[in-house]
């Protein structure tokens, strides 16, 4: 029988330990939290880091802790290998579950045809699945000829801090290597990732009528926004009553969820997306940009507040791809860019939009800058750039 016949044999063999494994991981809740201390990314995002390296140890290979920010679990060459590695590269960290979920975000339940969860796909179904072909090659007797290290990192889905220390401090990294994270079987490129700001201040209201006291929406740059909220108060006395039939008239519109109701003399609005990753931001639907649509339909008192709501949805709205703020940007080996609406955060003086952005291969960051801001200088806009 040959090796990749007897190595699928054990796979199926210890698929009961597997799927239970996935699942014990599944339930830690490892949302990267920046914490002074030992535990660099969170309680939590250790604790999934150490079950890992756990279930590396009990697998028969050896494992190593890089100061609690990363580490890999080793598959060592034979004796008479090549001193060459092959790194697989993966991450134990989630982005935050949101709400609208249909079973709980961390249950790990297995069904008959899946398991559920945050992270089963990205990127703890992956890795598993990789250690456990280790540990199916290891049981059917087979010695590499490279040392094969599975890289764990912590904070893919926000910072990189932990790869960073990684590789400053590790001196050895592999000579070759994949990473688990995306679609079977294999992706031979990966976009570029931008996260930024656009940013603008407010002056200040100098007439009664209807202000817009605050928006937040989204609770990360890589995920569709599932929910956001806004806070209006009307200093001319007219009441609410008109922007009540608003929301009524738009829920019918688009479907939505958009509720209304009055806190103490201000009126608030929320309304409910659908959460998906930020890579693939057509799976969901993004609240920032429903209550922007919304707010839009109003005329509030500052005109910067109506200027940014113009803004947003004459050159975002519910766009993917920065169709209309200037990056509709593609090419054949990687295809369109991909726009997505993150976060926002807005008070009377200020907002901050947090933008992530996946831009085609063959193009690089300052290419989609200039295309933005040839659009946002026209609304007095500017960008604060992140990673």
């Amino acid at each position: 029988m040959d090796l990749l016949t007897r190595v699928n044999e054990q796979i199926e063999a210890n698929k009961t330990e597997m799927l239970a494994s996935l699942s014990t991981l599944i339930q830690i809740p490892s949302v990267a939290v920046k914490t002074p201390g030992d535990k660099p990314f969170g309680e939590e995002v250790h604790r999934a880091f150490m079950t890992c390296l756990k279930m590396g140890e009990d697998a028969g290979f050896k494992t190593f802790n890089l100061d609690n920010y990363g580490g890999h679990i080793d598959f060592p060459a034979k004796a008479d290998g090549l001193k060459e590695i092959v790194g697989i590269l993966g991450h134990v960290d989630v982005v935050p579950e949101g709400d609208g979920w249909d079973f709980p975000a961390y249950s790990g339940v297995i069904t008959e045809d899946a398991v559920l969860g945050r992270g089963t796909t990205d990127d703890k179904g992956p890795i598993i699945a990789c250690l456990y072909a280790m540990k199916a090659l290891k049981e059917c007797g087979y010695e590499p000829k490279r040392t094969i290290r599975m890289i764990l990192g912590l904070d893919e889905e926000t910072n990189w801090e932990g790869m960073h220390y990684y590789v400053d401090n590790m001196g050895e990294l592999p000579d070759y290597g994949f990473t688990p994270d995306a679609d079977f079987p294999a992706i031979h490129g990966e976009k570029g990732i931008l996260i930024f700001d656009i940013a603008k201040r407010f002056t200040g209201i100098t007439e009664k009528g209807l202000e817009l006291s605050s928006i937040k929406g989204g609770t990360a740059a890589n995920s569709v926004a599932n929910s956001a909220r806004a806070v209006i108060h009307d200093t001319s006395g007219n009441g609410y009553e008109d922007i009540k039939n608003l929301v009524a008239l738009y829920r019918d519109e688009k479907d939505c969820k958009i509720n209304c109701r009055g806190v103490g003399k201000s009126f608030e609005i929320t309304v409910k997306g659908v959460s998906a990753h930020g890579a693939t931001p057509e799976k969901g639907v993004n609240a920032i940009s429903l209550i922007m649509e919304f707010l839009g339909r109003l005329n509030f008192a500052n005109d910067d507040v109506n200027d940014f709501l113009g803004f947003y949805n004459d050159c975002i709205g519910f766009d993917l791809h920065g169709e209309r703020i200037g990056c509709e940007f593609s090419d054949e080996p990687s295809g369109k860019l991909v726009w997505n609406v993150g976060k926002i955060e807005m008070d009377k003086k200020s907002v901050q939009l947090t933008i992530n952005v996946r831009y085609p291969v063959t193009l690089n960051d300052e290419a989609v800058y200039t295309g933005i801001m040839s659009v946002i200088d026209k609304y007095g806009l500017g960008i604060m750039k992140g990673q």
